[in-house]
């Protein structure tokens, strides 16, 4: 399952190395490309989006619209 999002927030190699974690700490195996000038993380994973939201905004990466 392919999951999209923008995350506002994200706004330097520090944040991609949080979102990163973040993200492998739901999934290990995920497959995570982050486009950081668009702020945009695109997540190919057997988990549901609902993990990885909630993930990031614990991290306080919160997804936008």
């Amino acid at each position: 399952m392919k999951t999209e999002l923008l995350l506002p927030s994200m706004t330097c190699g520090h944040c991609v190395q949080a979102v990163t974690a973040a993200l492998r700490g739901v999934d290990p195996d995920a497959r995570v490309d982050i486009d950081l000038p668009q702020r945009r993380v695109t997540i190919e994973s057997a988990q549901p989006r609902e993990v990885f939201v909630t993930a990031l905004t614990e991290e306080g990466y919160e997804p936008g619209p």
